[in-house]
């Protein structure tokens, strides 16, 4: 300790002992035991359901390694050239702590280090982990004061007595900063040269040792001569400290830089890297652990891996049937896709996908929301809302399969809560239907007056209801207006009903639900067909396999649990409802035009300017949800076509001639050959009104 001693006496006058003890002691409080954990920001990586990594998530590009996984030309060049004595001292280097503070003292104008390297772990700790936030607290950690280099020579000696020289040695080389956001001797050797800390050679170590004392000057793609020029320093120092050969030091300095391309590759740091088919997927798993508690911060430092349920083979195939159905640069369409697995214990999410990618380069189609996620479709999934209106009636029992509906041509209907003043809502079909029409048949060929009808004699509180418990959960807390309701009195938006409630509070009155003319999430309404395979069993669309730390121990993620929202009976009687949609209902006819013959569940939707199409539906294990919509600043009708447009075209886009077709084109691959999973038989009781 004599040259902290010695420092203390050069201090000022001005700073007095007593002064200068508190602000060191305050100072060292705790910071001790943080440094001697040696945790630091790590990378973590968020993979597919086999394993294979999708994306990485960092504060700091770090990849931290043992002493024992170091080169030993690496662990030679930093300590030559950084602190020769390293191995001999005590957590300070008196000598050269003495030699400084003399020469500082003595007026003659430059200044010297004498920083030993544990007391520049230290400082690195400081700046790069503990105070990596807190820019007044860096500066603070960087200033030339007596308490901050007593501050680090106090916790510098105490390492010294507490961690081992390998320890420290390999600390401070994942600790220190090698430009930009590139953190680490693991991180340094992959993103200059390609290669692993282990089989760093001689010049290569050289060049990140020299670089440690100043990452900006020494930089090799913005000053190449210099940071040569201080790469054949570090070289001379290893002769100097004969842990380099002189005939292999010319050697090495006679070799270029040696450094990859034209700037330091590392991997993107968040979502936005991910690949077009994991892109959504990858954000929606981030959203979904920030909710289960864990924050962006810790998802972003803790070096975790998180398995997603993400099937890399289904993700893939969806992805490049939505991109052949519009490609991704296609002039304002959108369409997005989500695949759920069924289950009474749970439904995994198994793709996410859009033909626009999840980026920021509008240029190619991306998209920086996620469309799939959220309810992004702001002009609704149409008559795939229907479900919701049939399984109410038949929970009320005011309807069965097999029940006849009123079904004229058109009607105007009283709303809910209607006074004298109220105008009627009026309904026609688009076509001709039987009438009266059974729910069976109505389900396949979604007359919109039947429906309505059948929405007024249950009452829109039980059909909200019913569309929340099947699985609009979060479609159902956003406004009418597509956002989040809006509060704020500033906002004049906040004095309108259609911006500052909820759809679950807006539709209680308002008999266009069942149509779908509301704002609506691709995921969730894949998440309903789930409900319905998994025999009225409600679960949170789950993206999260498992989560393992740093250290590959489980981490415990929180999750909604599963509810059972409506009768087994009444799920699988409405599925046997839904099957023959693609038989004889509104896609049979794309079915047929992809030789579709499976057993599977189906509804299509279509908004009144066929501004948004879908198909919501399942076969097998799988639940879908296929939307096209208009997505850009001018929305227009959406017109079928090679590829699907904006245009005035007459008769518009179907949810079943151009939202279905991804599903026909998609599961024929996933499914080949494979037999069949039935639809479960109807339930008696659900066949008739009660």
């Amino acid at each position: 300790m004599a040259g902290v001693l010695l420092a203390g006496l050069l201090a000022p006058a001005s700073l007095g002992a007593g002064a200068l003890s508190n602000q060191v002691s305050d100072a060292v409080q705790g910071i001790s035991a943080t440094l001697a954990t040696n945790e630091q920001p790590r990378v973590t990586t968020v993979t597919d359901s086999a394993g294979h990594p999708i994306a990485t998530l960092y504060d700091q590009f770090r990849l931290p390694v043992t002493i024992d996984q170091i080169s030993p030309a690496m662990k030679a060049a930093i300590v030559s050239i950084e602190d020769r004595r390293f191995y001999d001292e005590g957590g300070v280097d008196v000598k050269g702590m003495i030699r400084a503070a003399l020469h500082d003292t003595s007026g003659s104008g430059s200044q010297q280090g004498g920083s030993s390297i544990t007391q520049q772990y230290v400082k690195n700790y400081l700046i790069n982990v503990v105070d990596r936030d807190d820019k007044v607290a860096q500066a603070a950690d960087r200033a030339d004061t007596i308490a901050r280099k007593l501050r680090e020579a106090k916790l510098a000696a105490q390492l010294g007595q507490s961690m081992s020289k390998d320890d420290i040695l390999s600390g401070y080389l994942n600790v220190v900063e090698f430009t930009g956001n590139i953190y680490g001797i693991g991180a340094a050797a992959q993103a200059y040269f390609h290669t692993t800390t282990d089989k760093l050679n001689v010049q290569q170590s050289a060049l990140l040792a020299g670089m440690v004392n100043n990452p900006n000057t020494y930089n090799p793609y913005a000053h190449p001569e210099r940071a040569l020029q201080r790469r054949n320093t570090v070289i001379d120092a290893m002769v100097t400290n004969r842990t380099l050969d002189p005939k292999d030091a010319q050697i090495a300095k006679a070799s270029p830089l040696g450094v990859v391309g034209d700037s330091p590759e590392i991997p993107s740091s968040s979502c936005l890297g991910s690949a077009p088919d994991a892109g959504f997927f990858c954000q929606y798993a981030v959203i979904y652990l920030m909710e289960a508690g864990m924050s962006l911060d810790q998802i972003k430092t803790g070096g975790y891996t998180i398995r997603t349920t993400m099937d890399p083979g289904v993700s893939q195939t969806v992805k490049n049937a939505v991109d052949t159905n519009v490609p991704p640069t296609q002039d304002g369409v959108a369409n997005t896709f989500a695949v759920v697995r069924p289950g009474k214990t749970g439904h995994d999410v198994l793709a996410m996908v859009s033909n626009r990618s999840y980026g920021t380069d509008v240029s190619k189609g991306e998209t920086s929301t996620n469309i799939v996620s959220e309810p992004s479709n702001v002009f609704g999934s149409g008559s795939s809302y229907k479900i919701f209106t049939a399984a109410a009636a038949m929970q009320a029992g005011k309807a069965g399969l097999d029940t006849r509906i009123p079904n004229p041509g058109s009607q105007c209907f009283t709303p809910p809560n209607a006074n004298r003043y109220t105008s009627c809502y009026p309904v026609k079909n688009d076509g001709t239907y039987a009438d009266p029409i059974s729910l069976r048949d109505g389900l396949a060929t979604s007359p919109n007056v039947a429906f309505v009808n059948l929405e007024t004699q249950v009452g829109m509180p039980a059909v909200v209801d019913m569309a929340r418990r099947l699985g609009l959960r979060k479609t159902l807390t956003y406004s009418d207006g597509g956002r989040e309701p809006i509060t704020d009195p500033k906002n004049p938006l906040s004095k309108d009903e259609q911006y500052n409630e909820p759809q679950s509070k807006f539709f209680q009155d308002k008999l266009s639900f069942t149509l779908g003319d509301s704002p609506v999430s691709t995921l969730e309404m894949a998440n309903v067909s789930a409900t319905l395979m998994s025999g009225g069993m409600w679960c949170p669309p789950n993206p999260i396999a498992s989560v393992t730390d740093a250290a590959g121990k489980p981490v415990n993620v929180k999750h909604e649990a599963c509810e059972q929202v409506v009768p087994t009976g009444l799920a699988n009687t409405l599925m046997v409802g839904l099957s023959q949609d693609t038989k004889t209902g509104t896609s049979a006819q794309s079915a047929r035009a992809a030789n579709w013959n499976h057993a599977d569940i189906g509804k299509t939707g279509t908004t009144n300017e066929s501004e948004s199409v879908a198909f919501v539906g399942g076969v097998d294990d799988y639940a879908v949800s296929s939307m096209v919509f208009a997505d850009g600043p001018h929305p227009q009708e959406i017109c079928p076509g090679n590829p699907v447009h904006l245009g005035n075209c007459g008769n518009g886009a179907f949810g079943g001639t151009v939202a279905a077709p991804p599903f026909y084109r998609a599961f024929s691959q996933i499914l080949g050959s494979r037999p069949d999973i039935p639809i479960p038989p109807a339930d008696p009781t659900y066949l008739n009104a009660r």
